[in-house]
């Protein structure tokens, strides 16, 4: 008998202990080592180096960090049998299995309106099939329909241990300290009540640093203007390509790619045709970037422009500000670039463009964060945190910028 109760040394915690053979199954398999060449955070690594660990990572991460939350759980007198236990760690390391190629960039690129989210339960489906239905009771969880709903808050909610993982592993691996987390003394304040995940009065110090955290590392890493420029830069490569697949021109492209890249997908032909999903768990970052080096010399000036320029890193100027950018702002920069290079109306949209971006830490309308006082009563953490912060953090901040070519 293989021992498939491994451990694994994670950069961030640590040796990680795998308890249950399922998990171990789940860790070798196609569709979950697919995750090792899936950047977790896209394209980040062009502004913070360090920031090239992966889906795999987060997901190994985000299990760990389930197993010490249901020991602190049961430890507290909450039942949670050993299939529960079982089925939510599954939940959990599964909760990404349905990212695409450079995670949240090129959502809604390669497929039209479909996310991640919706092609984790696809796979999931898949994976259970294939493990005679042992999946069954992680899949109601993930999806929330099983009858306690703490469980699935623990994989999804705006205290969820995806995102403790996500924010302590990125600002790891950026090097950016400010998204650093108590999140072994949160998870040690973790309760229950009503059927809900809590957090116990006194970890509330904890539960501000976490929120605050999650504010600043969006500003600091994942909505960074260079960030921000690489990313559409990627998002333009993948729209031009594709508006040149769709007129017939003739592009290199992985077999696996190709079948995306020439046809006009919906989220309602993928779910209906099962040779997509076959498709598309054969998709990793390298598909995409292997395309981009062999589009550098396409004849098609626009393409092999901009793929020239992000494998060069000479990334486009971003703008950043509080009010909308004024038409005839935008206009101007459009008139400078189109003569520069000699470009269309149609064409100068690929090198100047404007858009909006949204930091929300925590939003009280949706899942509220509630702290468990000492009287057994729950209140929300704005109402109970003498931060005043807290609730101007619960506003979402909207920004716009321009992104434009550098002349």
């Amino acid at each position: 008998m293989i021992n498939k109760k491994k451990i694994v040394n994670d950069p961030v915690y640590g040796f990680i202990t795998i308890q249950y053979e399922i998990i171990f199954d789940l860790l070798s398999h196609p569709y979950f080592q697919r995750l090792r060449n899936i950047k977790q955070c896209a394209m980040t690594h062009l502004v913070y180096p360090g920031a090239v660990h992966t889906r795999f990572h987060h997901a190994l991460g985000a299990t760990h960090l389930m197993n010490l939350a249901l020991e602190t759980l049961r430890s507290k007198g909450h039942i949670i049998t050993d299939e529960e236990a079982e089925a939510v760690t599954v939940a959990i390391l599964l909760h990404d299995i349905g990212h695409g190629p450079f995670s949240h960039a090129l959502e809604n690129c390669i497929i039209e309106d479909i996310h991640h989210e919706t092609i984790s339960t696809l796979i999931m489906d898949r994976l259970n099939k294939e493990f005679k239905g042992k999946l069954s009771l992680a899949i109601e969880i993930f999806n929330n329909r099983y009858e306690k709903k703490f469980l699935h808050q623990l994989v999804s909610s705006q205290l969820d241990l995806d995102r403790m993982d996500y924010l302590n592993r990125d600002s790891f691996f950026t090097g950016v300290s400010e998204g650093v987390i108590s999140f072994d003394r949160i998870i040690k304040m973790l309760n229950v009540a009503d059927d809900q995940i809590v957090a116990e009065e006194k970890g509330i110090y904890s539960i501000e640093k976490f929120i605050i955290a999650r504010r600043l590392m969006y500003w600091q890493v994942y909505l960074h203007k260079t960030v921000l420029a690489a990313e559409t830069m990627l998002i333009k490569i993948l729209k031009r390509a594709k508006e040149l697949a769709l007129q017939g021109v003739e592009l290199f492209t992985t077999p696996a790619f190709k079948e995306f890249l020439y046809n006009r997908i919906s989220e309602e032909h993928f779910i209906a045709d099962e040779k997509y999903l076959k498709l598309f768990v054969q998709l990793d970052d390298d598909d995409i970037s292997v395309c981009i080096k062999i589009w550098a010399d396409h004849e098609d000036k626009i393409l092999a422009f901009l793929c020239k320029a992000l494998i060069n890193r000479q990334l486009f100027r971003v703008e950043i500000q509080q009010e909308p950018i004024s038409k005839t702002k935008v206009n101007a920069v459009k008139n400078k670039v189109k003569q520069h290079f000699g470009l269309n109306d149609d064409e100068v949209n690929y090198f100047v463009f404007e858009d909006t971006i949204w930091n929300n830490a925590y939003n009280p309308k949706a899942d509220k964060i509630g702290i468990l006082r000492k009287d057994r009563s729950v209140v929300d953490i704005t109402a109970a945190s003498d931060n005043f912060n807290i609730e101007s953090l619960s506003k979402t901040v909207k920004k716009h910028y321009l992104c434009s070519v550098k002349l």
